[in-house]
């Protein structure tokens, strides 16, 4: 399973649309098109490994349903009539993604495409169960409106959550900024309020679900990311899925550096850091709003991460070869720009032959990555499947 909800039958999105839940071999078609944007049958057909009749009755029940439409004619190399081109269909379907951070929340609703059509970010005192749930319903409620969307075309929602999976369900052993909500079933809690199905994820493996579905993964089926924020985490993706692990803790890239011995690349540490160059500031989520490059201390925190992001690039590139390594989370695009020519993975030349190093790559997801991949959970469970898979 790529994420956790407790719900033993399928959304009521199908139902309450007369429509069926798709099989794999469509799922495998629609993952194709949402990375693609628009394709041909032909190119699906070959991505796929599905032949080439089973992709145009497939296509064509995609259409009827509304998941996909017809596009322009694209040649296929063959002789004949060029084939039709098809995409997914914006409209079919949206989802909400809540993410839960030690100091505040950030809320997207995304369409069927992938494309993040609001999203919002609010801090909170205290991040007790009620004041999230609370602020989370006002930004739903007001994001439905805003919108005009069909309740009937809302398939769920997603939650991401800083903390270790314990399971089974949903159950999170969380930092104690987020005490309220440890060691409970946090889908419990927002299926509830939302009356929606909600699947939970760590916020490092939700924000590389988010990346590969609307991301780099639209360039890169293999990759690493380093989810940058109060603390570090992050998650793997092989084939375009998440790699959980035998007990659901994956991509825990923190954990490579022992805390006593290496300089954490965070947001903590950066704070921190400014701090003793007269940039202060109370919280993380202010930090970021008034974020500026050219502040005294960027250099220094540059200089005093760069070993532990080698480290960890090099361990990364050696233990799982990817095609990239993605640097993310709330870090900075601006700032992770600075700090990519610094980082020095370590290489082993022999007979004048380098072994072949990932490429180091901003997120392309957007500034809310885990909100966003948390929106993506419910779609990547239900209709984005990797095509290789």
């Amino acid at each position: 399973m790529l994420t956790y909800n407790t719900s033993s039958t399928e959304p009521g999105f199908f139902d309450a649309n007369d429509i069926r839940a798709p099989s794999r071999s469509e799922r495998r078609i629609m993952g194709t098109v949402v990375r693609s944007g628009t394709v041909g049958q032909s190119a699906l057909a070959k991505s796929t490994g599905l032949a080439q009749q089973s992709i145009s009755r497939l296509v064509k029940e995609l259409v009827q349903i509304g998941a996909l439409a017809e596009g322009g004619r694209v040649k296929s190399g063959k002789r004949g009539q060029p084939g039709v081109s098809v995409r997914v269909v914006p409209e079919f379907a949206y989802t909400f993604g809540v993410s839960m951070m030690i100091d505040s929340i950030s809320v997207a609703l995304m369409d069927f495409s992938g494309a993040v059509v609001d999203e919002s970010h609010c801090d909170l005192p205290a991040m007790t169960r009620n004041a999230v749930l609370d602020e989370a319903e006002t930004i739903v409620q007001r994001m439905i409106a805003a919108h005009d969307i069909e309740m009937s075309r809302i398939f769920g929602m997603g939650v991401s959550i800083s903390g270790r999976y314990l399971g089974p369900g949903a159950i999170y052993n969380t930092p104690h900024p987020l005490d309220d909500w440890a060691l409970v079933a946090i889908d419990r809690f927002f299926e509830e309020r939302f009356d929606m199905p909600v699947w939970v994820e760590n916020d490092g493996n939700a924000a590389a679900v988010g990346e590969s579905l609307v991301g780099v993964g639209r360039l890169y089926d293999n990759f690493a990311y380093l989810y940058i924020d109060v603390l570090l985490g992050g998650g793997i993706i092989i084939d375009h899925e998440l790699m959980r692990g035998c007990n659901g803790n994956g991509g825990e890239i923190g954990l490579l550096l022992p805390k006593k011995l290496y300089q954490h690349p965070s947001l903590s540490s950066l704070q921190q850091t400014l701090g003793e160059y007269g940039v202060e500031y109370m919280s993380i989520s202010e930090m970021l709003r008034d974020f500026d490059i050219n502040w005294p201390g960027i250099d220094e925190w540059i200089t005093k991460t760069r070993g532990s992001f080698s480290l960890i690039a090099s361990a990364l590139a050696a233990i799982l070869d990817p095609e990239a390594i993605v640097l993310g989370g709330r870090l900075p695009a601006e700032l992770a720009r600075r700090v990519i020519p610094y980082i020095d993975m370590y290489n082993d030349s022999r007979r004048g032959k380098p072994r072949a190093l990932p490429r180091l790559l901003v997120s392309k997801a957007g500034d809310d990555a885990s909100a966003i991949g948390a929106a993506a959970l419910p779609f990547k469970e239900h209709f984005f499947t990797a095509a290789e898979a």
